[in-house]
C-alpha cells in the first residue's frame, strides 16, 4: 500500500511540475478594472507566473469547501456529542442498578418489601 502512495504522489509531482512548466509565463492580477483604479487614485497588483495563480486558486477553493463542510456538519456533531453524552449517563445508571446501590430506594417501603420477601407486622 505504501508502494502505491508514493507512486501516486510521484505521478501528481510530475504533472504539477508539467503544469508549471508550461504556464510560467507571468500575468498580473489586478483587485480593481484599470479604468476603476484611475477614478479611485489607486491600483492594488500582483504579478506572479500562471501556474502559481492557477495552484493557488484551487487551494483557495480547496479550504473554503473544507471549511464550509466543517460549518454545515456541526449540527450533526452536536447530535452525536449529545447522544454520547446520554449513552454514558444510561450506562452508568445500568451499572449503578445492577451493582445494588439503589440509594433511595431502600426509602420505599413497597419496594422494600418486594426485594426483601418479608411480610410486615
Amino acid at each position: 500500500m505504501h508502494l502505491v502512495k508514493y507512486i501516486f504522489l510521484a505521478v501528481l509531482a510530475v504533472l504539477l511540475i508539467v503544469v508549471a512548466l508550461a504556464n510560467s509565463a507571468l500575468v498580473t492580477l489586478r483587485v480593481l478594472p484599470e479604468a476603476m483604479a484611475g477614478f479611485l487614485g489607486w491600483s492594488w497588483q500582483l504579478t506572479l507566473p500562471m501556474f502559481a495563480v492557477i495552484l493557488g486558486a484551487i487551494v483557495i477553493g480547496l479550504l473554503i469547501g473544507f471549511v464550509w463542510e466543517f460549518l454545515r456538519e456541526h449540527k450533526h456533531r452536536a447530535a452525536a456529542r449529545s447522544e454520547r453524552r446520554e449513552k454514558d449517563a444510561l450506562k452508568r445508571e445500568n451499572e449503578q442498578l445492577r451493582r445494588g446501590d439503589r440509594g433511595t430506594r431502600r426509602n420505599d417501603d413497597v419496594l422494600a418489601l418486594l426485594e426483601d420477601g418479608s411480610v410486615p407486622r
